[in-house]
């Protein structure tokens, strides 16, 4: 602990988000020490108080308490940023906050682990200028021990939710939020697509597309239901064959209209296997059984 019982805190890599989590630290009174390739991106958080270490070897000697956070590109720049002073690691506390896979979570805590350092990854449910605000959410897994002691340090970024031992937990929370997200995306991209070709205005059609999708909102909880009973069946209003036979009628329009359907194309082939495979009764949402492997 600092002289003012703050958790001193050393921040490697300084984009725009761990440009961000340091103003943050830096706001809620963290001793930051940080440190960063292109050494002119250091300068502003150095204005604000932020200690600048010229060398990754010199930030992690700066305070042997410190909690060490890396947010850099990937993985592969953590690698490349510690790799070359991974014996300097043993007895530290490392929190990667680099977006990843599951599964490079659980590598980069093995690799940790061998080396004598304890490790938390998380994943950052926000863009830059929302960190520091309500709005912001973390979630983290791995080690309980790194958690509890950073975590007054972790709740200057946003809301925060551990999620377990298992490394792999936050990535994969990440993703699939992110891929909730880009789903959403992909059919907003589209219908304004469809009536663009038609001259009308995205702004005049956007509150007939929030409208409609607000409306479906329920799809998610309903939809979680089904899953968790394994039951695609019960009260279905709109089977998978129905929908799977008026879907075509989607890129059919596109079409005619001088516009791709590229992006949703590819859940005309899951439906009709689905139909083929006898479960043509259900709801939408049994398609989920054709992603397994």
């Amino acid at each position: 602990m600092s002289e003012h019982g703050k958790t001193p805190v050393t921040v490697l890599g300084l984009g725009a988000m761990g440009t961000a989590l340091v103003e943050a630290l830096l706001t809620a009174g963290h001793p930051v020490t940080v440190w960063n390739r292109t050494a002119s991106r250091t300068e502003a958080v150095a204005a604000k108080g932020a200690s600048v270490a010229s060398t990754v070897s010199e930030a992690l000697a700066a305070d042997t308490n410190a909690i060490v956070i890396a947010c850099l590109l990937d993985y592969d720049s953590v690698h490349e940023v510690l790799d070359p002073v991974a014996a300097e690691l043993a007895g530290r506390q490392l929190i990667n906050l680099t977006n990843g896979t599951p599964g490079q979570a659980r590598e980069m805590n093995a690799w940790a682990e061998e080396l004598g350092a304890a490790y938390l990854d998380g994943g950052i449910m926000a863009v830059p200028p929302m960190i520091g605000t309500p709005a912001a959410f973390i979630f983290y897994s791995g080690s309980g021990t790194v958690f509890g002691r950073a975590r007054t340090a972790l709740e200057t970024f946003g809301g925060v939710n551990y999620l377990g031992a298992d490394p792999g937990l936050a990535p994969l929370h990440d993703i699939a939020l992110l891929s909730g997200m880009y789903g959403y995306f992909v059919g907003v991209i589209q219908a304004y697509a469809l009536v663009g070709s038609a001259g009308v205005k995205a702004r005049e059609f956007a509150p007939l597309l929030r409208g409609w999708l607000d409306a479906m909102g329920g799809f998610l909880e309903r939809s979680a239901e089904q899953i968790d009973d394994g039951d695609y069946v019960t009260d279905v209003v709109s089977n998978i064959e129905m929908q799977a036979a008026a879907f075509p009628n989607l890129a059919k329009a596109a079409a005619d209209q001088g516009i791709s359907a590229e992006l949703l194309t590819p859940l005309q082939p899951l439906m009709d296997k689905r139909v083929a495979d006898g479960h043509g009764a259900e709801d939408l949402i049994g398609v989920i059984e054709l992603l397994k492997k």
